[in-house]
């Protein structure tokens, strides 16, 4: 291996500066950005109206702002759709297909490999397989459903394309910009994911925004908070806590820690594992196991709300949880959090009693005793006035409006990890810093350490320990055409630039023959180009018959509910039928049910329109005789007295 020697201290450019936008959106207004809380357990999305500039959480048809961030598969029947959302929550709940297969938490998969500890903890968990990816194994895992493989990338694109175009029906506008907001501890491979799940997905990224710092964004902006503030951040998968300086507009990022691996379902998990000790619940695996958790999970966050609740396993046997058994359960996990939170304010070198406010973020941090620790803590009561569940993606959509409105407000993110290289001896050579400002720009000098070498290989590292081995590979590659020195006189600039985003370049000039290599960084775990075009062609040249399956499922779907509702009006109102009526009635409503085995949308619309026209007369006369049963026994005066009070 060709390696590389550090001949002295680092320099640093200046920082790249980004393209100046104009007051309408900068390079041109492409229509409305929406703001992304892509959740690891649910997601939501917000935008800003631009008149009053007041944030808005899109709501789905029943009312919900939340999606769940579930995916239901067939697993013999593949031409039928993927399920996503509440109804994919609805038959994972329901447990009684054995055909089905429901995936969750998919977000702790990306950008990671097969010997991840976050991987490895679960995969024998999991109702499908887990397989490392690419040609020798060590790429991005890919989840083995129903016989087929789909990435973690292809899965998230799933979701974000299903709120997308459940935010499209909402506000009746196209969208195609989006800020999306992901951990504060996500590295390099975990954040390239995300952009590639939203490219997938028909959305441009304008900006990936930690957690942490769009909860600071939307309190500082929406309570008109300045100063010195932490995010306390507990989500379904993930924690982050951050250290911020707020003042006029702009948010600085002092120092950001946490733990990609400590969530809601580890608190799941927690719980189970109680309940498992004590005898009230069977141990299980796979997809039953996954009901269990989901079980569990609604009884954690009932007990946010009650000191006591029943519980009952899979047999049917009930057994008591009180908030106190819970609180036993999480207390490690939730000291874990807080020794991290220790770490972060010495990077950011403040006391405790510096922070002036603690903003919670994440469902988690409604549990009453997570508020008590967290005040405990820093001394003072958190601040709880903006709904934690909320908070994140408010600022998703403040931060999109700013990017596409022109805003004044400024983010100064850091960078999560160290990055650096490896040199001899498989050291890791640390370039640039955690808790460094982005955007940022640092140069530093190496050498070669061989008589003649023309060629020197490249390995870029992201991560806090000493040896290379011990940190996470980001991308390899050869600088060439050096010309033939003796060892230690070749001058070889090395340049890492992070964008706003958190995403990576590296450049490398031999100074004497200005022979230069440059290459955006493709983690060894993110989506290649090729794989990344392939998947795109794929959804182009299946988008035909995708439109028809979405069509013919949403058709199904209509004459499932009008079968149903002919059949109880038959059972409740089948005398104001005659026989022959009753014969025509039940002759559609055959007809209708067999076309509902074919998917095919034509023939099940064919089939609503007859079953409706056959109980035209039908309906009315029930709609005459409730209207009856509704004024017997009333006086003519007090019908009219009604109608003058509604």
């Amino acid at each position: 291996m060709m390696a590389l020697l550090q001949i002295h201290e680092p320099g640093e450019t200046p920082k790249p500066h980004s393209k100046a936008r104009d007051s309408k959106g900068g390079d041109g207004d492409h229509g409305m950005a929406i703001g992304i809380d892509l959740g690891t357990t649910r997601s939501m999305l917000a935008y800003v109206d631009g008149d009053k500039g007041a944030v808005h959480i899109v709501r789905d048809q029943q009312g919900g702002r939340f999606v769940p961030s579930v995916l239901c598969f067939h697993k013999d029947k593949r031409d039928n759709p993927i399920v996503i959302g509440a109804e994919a929550v609805a038959v994972m709940e329901q447990g009684g297909d054995k055909d089905v297969v429901c995936v969750s938490s998919v977000k702790r998969f990306m950008g990671r490999g097969i010997d991840d500890d976050v991987v490895k903890n679960v995969k024998d968990t999991l109702a499908y397989g887990v397989e490392g990816g690419g040609d020798d194994g060590q790429g991005m895992v890919r989840l083995v459903i129903g016989g087929r493989h789909y990435s973690p990338v292809a899965l998230s694109s799933m979701i974000l394309r299903f709120m997308r175009e459940m935010a499209e029906a909402s506000m009746a506008v196209p969208l195609r910009r989006a800020v999306i907001t992901v951990p504060a501890y996500f590295d390099d491979a975990a954040r390239l994911a995300t952009k590639d799940a939203a490219r997938l997905a028909g959305l441009e990224v304008l900006r990936l925004v930690n957690e942490p710092t769009a909860a600071a964004l939307a309190y500082g902006l929406e309570s008109g908070q300045e100063g010195l503030y932490a995010v306390y951040d507990f989500g379904g998968g993930t924690f982050d806590f951050s250290v911020l300086h707020l003042r006029r507009g702009v948010f600085q990022v002092l120092a950001t820690g946490g733990d990609g691996a400590l969530g809601g379902d580890d608190f799941d998990d927690a719980l189970l594992s109680w309940c498992l000790e004590q005898g009230y619940e069977p141990s299980l695996t796979g997809g039953e196991r996954h009901q269990q958790l989901m079980r569990l999970r609604a009884y954690r966050e009932a007990l946010t709300h009650k000191e006591h609740i029943e519980g009952e396993n899979k047999a049917g046997q009930r057994y008591s949880l009180s908030r106190r058994c819970l609180e036993d359960a999480v207390t490690p996990l939730v000291e874990r959090s807080l020794a991290i939170c220790d770490g972060v304010l010495r990077d950011a070198q403040k006391e405790r009693g510096m922070i002036e406010g603690v903003v919670l973020a994440g469902g988690v941090t409604r549990m009453p005793f997570i508020r008590k620790r967290v005040s405990a803590f820093f001394g003072k009561e958190a601040l709880t006035s903006l709904d934690p569940d909320e908070v994140v993606v408010r600022g998703a959509a403040l931060q999109a409006h700013a990017l596409t409105r022109g805003a004044q407000t400024l983010l100064l993110d850091v960078c999560p990890l160290s990055l650096g290289l490896e040199t001899m001896g498989g050291l890791t050579e640390k370039m640039i810093m955690r808790n460094t400002p982005l955007p940022v720009c640092k140069r530093q000098t190496f050498t070669t350490w061989q008589d003649g070498q023309t060629a020197m290989s490249l390995h870029i590292v992201q991560g806090e320990r000493e040896m290379a081995s011990d940190n996470r590979s980001l991308a390899r590659f050869v600088l060439s055409s050096i010309p033939p020195m003796a060892a230690g006189m070749a001058r070889i600039d090395v340049t890492l630039t992070i964008d706003v985003d958190g995403l990576l370049t590296v450049e490398a000039q031999e100074q004497q023959s200005g022979v230069k290599q440059s290459i955006e960084v493709k983690p060894s775990y993110g989506v290649s180009e090729d794989e990344m075009a392939s998947m795109v062609r794929a959804s182009i040249t299946h988008a035909r018959d995708d439109m028809a399956m979405r069509l013919g499922r949403e058709a199904r779907v209509e004459g499932e509910r009008l079968a149903l509702a002919v059949e109880k009006a038959l059972a409740s109102s089948g005398a104001l039928c005659s026989d022959e009526e009753r014969k025509t009635i039940e002759a559609a409503l055959y007809t209708l049910k067999e076309s509902l085995k074919q998917d095919k949308r034509d023939v099940i619309k064919e089939a609503i329109t007859g079953l409706d026209e056959a109980t035209q007369a039908f309906a009315q006369r029930r709609m005459e005789h409730a209207m009856a049963q509704g004024l017997r026994g009333k006086a003519v005066g007090d019908v009219a007295g009604e109608d003058e009070t509604r």
